[in-house]
């Protein structure tokens, strides 16, 4: 939003339409920062198991972060990082898409979940709380042992 829309709401304002622009360019996602910027591709996390990630659609699309916390990923002690399948695929949040259409939203959840779940891996891990939610929210309703985590959680955990 910062990055791409803030700029937006002052088309009519010179003055604040710089400055939304400038602080646009200092706004960063975690995982974008620590790769792309500062260069780390490795902390001192360590999780022991397995771990799915699922591309949010507005950071795989909105600003090109889909890779950067793979690598961070790949780089947890003890982790074994596990693709799934079409997981750019929408988990149905959406912000106020998953209240208006609740039904079309379930059975995009039930699409992402069915993916997560054909993994085998124990964890999802995502870099959007709202889709976590989402995600974290449909495989309780399932009875699913399948734990979901920030990628903040993850690069801090030291299990």
């Amino acid at each position: 939003m910062v990055r791409n829309h803030y700029p937006d709401l002052f088309r009519a304002e010179p003055h604040w339409l710089q400055r939304a622009q400038k602080l646009g360019k200092r706004v960063f996602e975690l995982s974008e920062y620590l790769v792309d910027v500062l260069g780390i591709e490795k902390v001192a996390a360590v999780y022991k198991g397995s771990a799915t990630y699922h591309d949010s659609c507005h950071l795989l699309r909105g600003i090109g972060v889909g890779e950067q916390p793979r690598k961070l990923m790949r780089n947890v002690e003890g982790l074994q990082l596990i693709e799934m399948h079409d997981s750019d695929r929408c988990c149905g949040f959406g912000g106020a898409f998953a209240v208006n259409y609740p039904v079309i939203s379930t059975a995009m959840v039930d699409n992402k979940v069915a993916n997560i779940v054909a993994t085998g891996a124990d964890l999802v891990v995502g870099c959007d709380i709202g889709c976590l939610m989402n995600i974290h929210g449909r495989l309780s309703r399932i009875g699913s042992p399948i734990k979901t985590m920030h990628i903040a959680q993850l690069l801090t955990s030291i299990e």
